[in-house]
């Protein structure tokens, strides 16, 4: 079965035709628990989301601030398994039929198998991966596999990062390319910085026709439109996931999702 890198190409084409960015939230599978990391996924898409990349929770989150490392560590402690990520991705896109990615760390992929991995997420419905601790140039093998079953290949870039690697890096990966907004972990920040659109502009040079989305910093309606002015697509990830540990109740938690995904919604269509 293949999985679905097109779905995801048109969705950030069909939101680059109607001149905007698109929206992509991010939230950890199996918190607070896996049916309500399900529910929390299936409000942020019907918030407004255009795509979401669903996290597989891991105990050592080199990329991921305080936020998420917490609702990883209660993810976990819950016994959160592959296959609960494989079935937040298969019943999230099955209801909503929007792109749903994998962030995931190398380590649980290649010790779960890659070819096992690839057509499990293929057959859920899944769009792809993004992998922010695996090397260009050690991902031949991951990209072989992915190719075959139809999933993209996300690599996140940093400001750090010179021309020439950006070039190896868009010319390897696929769906569109990660493009951290600053050097850090995830989390909110007050200002997204300008390194971000310098970042972008430089990545869009290196391979013109895959799209470069923006995330680590942006936690409102303000700084999605700021971002949106440049970037293919507006990633937000630990405001959604605060949103959820801050609610008194589950309820209170899906309604708190779905109204910030409403006004980031608002925010990359220049409509606050």
């Amino acid at each position: 079965m293949s999985g679905n890198v097109r779905l995801l190409s048109d969705t950030l084409a069909a939101a680059k035709s109607e001149g905007r960015a698109a929206l992509i939230a991010y939230l950890p599978a199996g918190f607070p628990t896996v049916d309500g990391g399900i529910d929390a996924v299936k409000a942020v898409i019907d918030g407004g989301a255009d795509v979401v990349e669903v996290g597989l929770p891991h105990s050592d989150p080199v990329l991921d601030g305080p936020v998420i490392q917490t609702a990883d560590d209660i993810a976990l402690r819950g016994g959160v398994r592959i296959a609960d990520v494989l079935r937040t991705v298969r019943e999230a896109h099955r209801a909503t039929g929007k792109p749903i990615l994998v962030m995931t760390y190398w380590n649980p992929i290649d010790r779960y198998g890659v070819e096992r991995f690839t057509a499990e997420l293929a057959e859920a419905g899944g769009a792809g991966c993004i992998l922010p601790d695996l090397p260009v140039q050690e991902s031949a093998l991951w990209r072989e596999h992915a190719d075959k079953h139809g999933l993209a290949t996300v690599f996140v870039v940093a400001p750090s990062s010179r021309n020439e690697r950006l070039a190896e890096i868009t010319a390897a990966g696929s769906g569109f390319v990660y493009a951290a907004s600053l050097m850090g972990v995830t989390g909110t920040r007050e200002s997204v910085g300008a390194q971000a659109e310098e970042l972008v502009a430089r990545a869009r040079a290196s391979r013109a026709d895959l799209p470069v989305c923006v995330g680590i910093g942006v936690s409102d309606a303000t700084q999605a439109a700021e971002v949106a002015r440049f970037a293919d697509g507006v990633i937000v990830g630990s405001a959604f996931v605060k949103r959820l540990l801050d609610a008194p109740d589950p309820a209170a938690g899906l309604q708190a999702v779905r109204t910030l995904a409403g006004e980031l919604a608002r925010g990359v269509r220049g409509r606050m």
